[in-house]
């Protein structure tokens, strides 16, 4: 059994360690897009409030309101007051990367007005994965503690931490398809041109990259805990 949980904790580390790199390398290259985007100036001098605001007239949206929100890649919409919330570098920034981010938001804002499955599944997960996040931590430790005593414990904290492992994954979809209802607008309403389109598609492509580390970093940790309590039923 000890050689048994060594080796897990040896499998949790490398996990843990590999998904840690690979979530900094993607971070990494995120903000250098950011920076590197976030210098090059729209032809049409659209801040990315502007850009927002077109997108959702465009899209016949006109009860969602467009404001700022503090920090850095905080940008976000938030379906429960129906607004889109830009970060300080985008909502007064008239570069590619801010339209591109302020498109994508707006991405989720049509989606909730087209009543887009993925994104109505994951607005009812959030409050169950917002309990579910609060407690597991403190139920997985138990459970691995009290493991042979009351393994049901870990089994409570499994089933947990798969709700927020799926909240990841259904969360993919709800991102990509933001960026493509994003670009395939920012295309066909002249807002980028054969010059910086690209660009546009390579800063969203680089933010979707951090979702899709967060699922298979979850899924990985699930595994792993999946792994312990298997490991426990054979002994």
């Amino acid at each position: 059994m000890e050689t048994g949980m060594n080796s897990m904790i040896g499998i949790q580390w490398i996990i843990f360690i590999g998904v840690a790199i690979v979530s900094w390398l993607v971070q990494m290259n995120l903000q250098s897009k950011f920076k590197k985007y976030s210098k090059i100036p729209m032809s049409n001098g659209m801040t990315g409030r502007d850009v927002a605001v077109k997108m959702l007239n465009d899209n016949g949206i006109y009860d969602v309101t467009v404001t700022h929100t503090p920090g850095r890649l905080t940008d976000h919409y938030n379906p429960a007051t129906k607004t889109v919330n830009l970060s300080e570098g985008v909502y007064e920034s008239s570069s590619i990367m801010a339209a591109a981010v302020a498109a994508h938001e707006c991405g989720h804002a049509v989606q909730h007005a087209r009543a887009y499955a993925p994104l109505t599944m994951r607005s009812k997960l959030v409050p169950v994965v917002s309990f579910a996040s609060s407690i597991m931590t403190w139920i997985l430790l138990g459970g691995i503690l009290m493991l042979n005593s009351f393994p049901q414990l870990l089994l409570a904290g499994i089933i947990l931490f798969a709700m927020t492992t799926l909240f990841s994954f259904i969360t993919l979809p709800v991102e990509i398809n933001a960026s493509q209802r994003a670009l395939v607008w920012l295309s066909s309403s002249g807002i980028t041109n054969s010059y910086n389109h690209a660009k546009a598609e390579d800063a969203l492509r680089s933010a979707a990259y951090t979702y899709v580390v967060a699922a298979l970093g979850s899924l990985a940790t699930l595994v792993y805990y999946i792994m312990i309590f298997m490991g426990r039923s054979r002994d």
